[in-house]
């Protein structure tokens, strides 16, 4: 009974661990190309760009031009 209650919790706990390391990843691939965590995700809703955390943590592991693609548009909307 125990152990149900365990897993119950840490299928919920899994999640928001993912989660709390796409944002690091993604924090740190920003912050290499000069702008901020914060500032990177809302410039992708002004801009409309529909791609989840799970998938910019990814870009920016694997495909760093890509990545680079998505921080400049970002950028180029900030003006800098």
């Amino acid at each position: 009974e125990k152990s149900w209650q365990y897993q119950y919790r840490d299928r919920r706990n899994k999640k928001r661990d993912w989660r709390r390391l796409w944002i690091t990843r993604i924090n740190a691939a920003t912050r290499e190309h000069g702008v901020k965590y914060n500032e990177f995700i809302n410039g992708l809703g002004r801009e409309n760009v529909c791609v989840d955390r799970k998938i910019l943590a990814e870009l920016a592991v694997n495909e760093p031009h890509s990545f680079k693609a998505l921080v400049d548009r970002v950028k180029h909307m900030r003006g800098l």
